[in-house]
């Protein structure tokens, strides 16, 4: 025991991410994305909670409160009109419990899950492809 402790395999103290911990985790991730990528997206909240709400989970059918990783709120730019009332700011949410379930099944680190998810739906806000929030991903990375 004495030889995994002193290679850091001591796992006794550790916790998962707090709220807290894995907001200040999607803000490194998002100063991390492509600069002509954060210019266009500065009035998209992120919030991190611990899962989405029963509506939410109702809205989409999902039959867990595990199966959403993340989720867009709002309208994308596609469909938004100068003539729209004023809506409620254009929010990305992050769901901190889904995503250590799914860090803990995969072989990713959090960071890069993080990343991938606030793309994601970051990218459902443009009307992005896949291709563009792949490449958004990798830019990010570098």
């Amino acid at each position: 025991m004495a030889a995994s402790r002193a290679r850091g395999l001591d796992w006794q103290g550790a916790q998962a991410p707090s709220l807290a911990e894995l907001e200040a985790i999607a803000d490194q991730a998002f100063k991390r994305l492509p600069r002509r990528f954060r210019d266009l997206c500065k009035d998209v909240v992120v919030r991190v909670e611990d899962f989405p709400t029963d509506e939410v989970l109702d809205a989409l059918d999902a039959e867990s409160p595990f199966d959403l990783l993340g989720l867009y709120h709002g309208v994308d730019m596609a469909r938004q009109s100068v003539m729209d009332p004023a809506a409620m700011p254009e929010m990305v949410f992050l769901y901190r419990r889904p995503i250590l379930d799914y860090w803990a099944e995969h072989e990713e680190t959090l960071g890069h899950i993080v990343t991938h998810v606030l793309v994601h739906e970051i990218g459902h806000h443009f009307g992005l492809s896949d291709a563009d929030m792949h490449r958004i991903e990798e830019e990010a990375a570098a």
